[in-house]
């Protein structure tokens, strides 16, 4: 117990004299683990939610079309009451195609005639207000979402102003924009919200010019049977020879909801891993830049007789208990942004569930993984040190050659000094190429996605808008995260940088170098790999976006993506020239003078 106090008492100690890198090191993690946790909480989100809904809602297992309202239709609607295997029913009910007008938008709906309390198979769940009534609608939530409808909200159907007296979600539809089910006369449907009334307001709809429905719900004894129920069963095929039907098994209409998360889940899972090498990339940027003190720090454990493995555990467990920390943040925050992105639409229930263990389980590993992969090489390098070498800990005389200190002398002051930077340092040049290539990669993605155009539903602009919406705001989000995280890693690097050659700095200020030009060198050290980094981060984005195209994808224009990869330049610039200002304005004398750390 006392050496488990001991390395606790030393880890706080550290944290405490170095609170930016821990606080660098949990904004690293947590967003990858958060971005990590998003993807895989996406797959088969949409059949849980939809699952949780249907038990809510006694959703139906097949729902029965047929475009008209003849009482043959209705007669062989009535007939499938019968039908072997039939448990329950709801209906026939009609829904009326038409369009309803809320805060000046207007979008497609389907009215259907609701009863003053709903039968036993489809019970809507009102999430608020109350249920239908003679002279008020109540609004599928998805539909109200797109409308920004509310309760006591007045909304217009087909000319006529209504009051809303209820929000509610089914489990008998497909989510928002696809709630008609089939189109008007049967054909395919252009896509609209659902609008329950009572049968006296749907009397005004009553017209050749409005397309009519007539539809029955059906429970079944074995749910899973749903698919092979169909007119082409001996049983139920007499009653429909000259009625023409559709019929809907719940497994395809969940296999309709889950298209709205068709292409989040690879963005998010790709945007994760990208995440998490820029989290490498970062973390081991502060890894080496702290290695000269760490070198210290185990000379001084050495001389009080601290073991190898003490001082291991000393070293590593600051950055795994960080990086748990950071695990748990990541998915407490994954957790509340979750509802969000599995059900964009609002159309379906979602349950306050934590993480499954399956995912606490990768998140914690790829955290573990992060923070080991960036400490073991510093770790393992200062345990091998001796204890007087360490304590010393003097400079590294580098190696010179001459041919390149003539090419290099050749240079202007800023740039010869930047270059040298990059020389001493060519891992860490070739590491900040490789995180901006990275970000390039999805910033590439993300202009990819803006040049598609919208195509779907001509009924229903607000459903085109809706259908395109949920990927546009998780390649955003992904996008957004990796610049922030790229902009620490780029100002960490420039910080570690200047504090490592604040000696080789001060001796070109004392040769007569001047601040501004110091500034631009210790800049030009982090600009000069940015450049190749953004450009090769343009074809790694389309290679893959090019993994996910379809025949009809429009790509960008080149001149676009070019002008993305060289805004990286000035960004780069302006993000590393604070701290290599203040770098640069250290006196000199005091610098030169002092003892090596």
């Amino acid at each position: 117990m006392g050496r488990v106090l001991l390395v606790l008492r030393l880890v706080a100690a550290d944290v405490r004299r170095h609170p930016a890198q821990a606080a660098m090191l949990l904004v690293s993690i947590t967003t990858a683990t958060a971005m990590l946790s998003l993807g895989v909480a996406l797959h088969g989100a949409t059949e849980k939610l939809y699952q949780n809904t249907r038990e809510a809602t006694a959703g139906p297992d097949v729902v029965a079309y047929s475009p008209d309202t003849r009482r043959t239709t209705i007669t062989a609607l009535q007939s499938l009451r019968q039908a072997p295997g039939v448990l329950a029913h709801s209906g026939p009910y009609r829904q009326y195609y038409t369009t309803l007008t809320a805060h000046g938008a207007t979008g497609a709906a389907v009215v259907q005639v609701a009863d003053p309390a709903p039968g036993p198979v489809d019970r809507p769940l009102l999430t608020s207000g109350g249920w239908v009534r003679p002279g008020g609608v109540v609004v599928e939530r998805g539909f109200a979402t797109a409308l920004d409808v509310r309760v006591g909200d007045h909304v217009t159907v087909a000319g006529r102003p209504l009051p809303v007296t209820g929000i509610a979600v089914t489990a008998a539809r497909a989510v928002y924009p696809w709630a008609p089910g089939i189109g008007p006369h049967g054909g395919p449907s252009d896509g609209g919200g659902l609008v329950w009334a009572a049968e006296r307001d749907t009397r005004a709809l009553r017209s050749p010019d409005v397309p009519v429905t007539s539809f029955i719900n059906l429970k079944l004894r074995d749910p899973g049977t749903a698919r092979a129920f169909t007119t082409r069963d001996p049983a139920i095929a007499p009653a429909f020879e000259h009625t023409w039907v559709n019929v809907r098994a719940w497994q395809d209409v969940a296999r309709q909801d889950s298209v709205m998360l068709r292409d989040s889940q690879p963005i998010l899972v790709i945007g994760s891993w990208l995440i998490a090498f820029l989290a490498i990339g970062g973390l081991a940027t502060l890894a080496v830049g702290r290695a000269t003190a760490q070198t210290r720090r185990v000379g001084l454990l050495k001389a009080v007789g601290a073991t190898p493995g003490l001082i291991a555990a000393v070293l590593l467990a600051e950055y795994v208990t960080l990086a748990l920390l950071a695990d748990a943040l990541g998915l407490v925050a994954a957790r509340l942004i979750e509802p969000a992105i599995v059900n964009p639409s609002a159309s379906l229930l979602t349950t306050a569930t934590g993480p499954a263990g399956g995912t606490v389980a990768v998140t914690t590993v790829v955290a573990l993984a992060v923070a080991g992969l960036t400490t073991l090489g510093p770790t393992v390098r200062a345990l091998r040190t001796e204890t007087v070498a360490a304590l010393a800990d003097g400079a590294r005389q580098p190696r010179h050659r001459a041919h390149l200190t003539r090419i290099s002398a050749l240079l202007p002051t800023s740039l010869l000094l930047g270059t040298r930077l990059i020389a001493r340092r060519p891992g860490r040049a070739f590491l900040h190429a490789c995180t901006t290539a990275a970000t390039m990669t999805t910033v590439t993605g993300l202009i990819v996605i803006h040049a598609q155009t919208a195509t779907g539903y001509p009924g229903s602009p607000m459903a085109n808008d809706l259908r395109d919406a949920q990927q546009h705001h998780v390649i955003l989000a992904v996008t957004a995260a990796m610049i922030v995280l790229a902009a620490v890693n780029t100002l960490t690097a420039a910080w570690t940088t200047a504090e490592e050659a604040r000696r080789t700095m001060a001796v070109a200020r004392a040769l007569g170098a001047t601040p501004g030009q110091v500034t631009a060198g210790l800049s030009a050290a982090q600009v000069l790999p940015t450049l190749p980094g953004a450009l090769a981060g343009v074809p790694l984005g389309l290679l893959v976006c090019l993994l996910f195209s379809g025949p009809d994808t429009t790509w960008p224009p080149a001149w676009s993506l070019l002008a993305a990869a060289l805004t990286v330049l000035p960004v780069t610039a302006a993000l590393t020239a604070i701290p290599a200002r203040i770098a640069a304005r250290r006196p000199v004398a005091p610098t030169l003078s002092a003892e090596a750390p």
